[in-house]
């Protein structure tokens, strides 16, 4: 959804990126979280590196799932800096576009960075 007028532009992340973002991060969330109920025998390779980090590496994905949502943050963040910067001054359209960047990652961050504003002056 894109609207023409440059204060309150807004575009939605595409459902690919949605679908892959939510199944990779709650699969990251259930082998972090719930590791004993993954059912690692049925995801093939997938399945087998899984249990083989759940195993082997459980730290690193511990401390990786954390570090995966600060990240996150600072890209919704930063994409406030990003709307204010390119003169998306609605309130509302700039926290569709920090929950949306904050969920999605640099899959919407990327769409926020690609819009080019009209020829108005950049804010300071």
């Amino acid at each position: 959804m894109a609207k023409s007028d440059g204060c309150s532009y807004f575009r939605r992340s595409s459902l690919f990126w949605i679908v892959t973002v939510t199944v990779s991060l709650g699969f990251f969330t259930w082998t972090v979280f719930w590791p004993q109920d993954v059912p690692y025998g049925s995801l093939g390779p997938l399945g087998a590196l899984a249990k083989h980090l759940v195993d082997y590496h459980y730290s690193v994905l511990y401390y990786g799932w954390y570090l995966t949502w600060v990240i996150h943050l600072f890209e919704a963040l930063y994409a406030l800096k990003v709307c204010s910067d390119k003169g998306i001054d609605n309130t509302s359209t700039r926290m569709l576009w920090f929950a949306q960047t904050f969920l999605y990652g640099i899959a919407s961050l990327g769409l926020l960075l690609k819009y080019k504003p009209d020829g108005r002056p950049k804010r300071q």
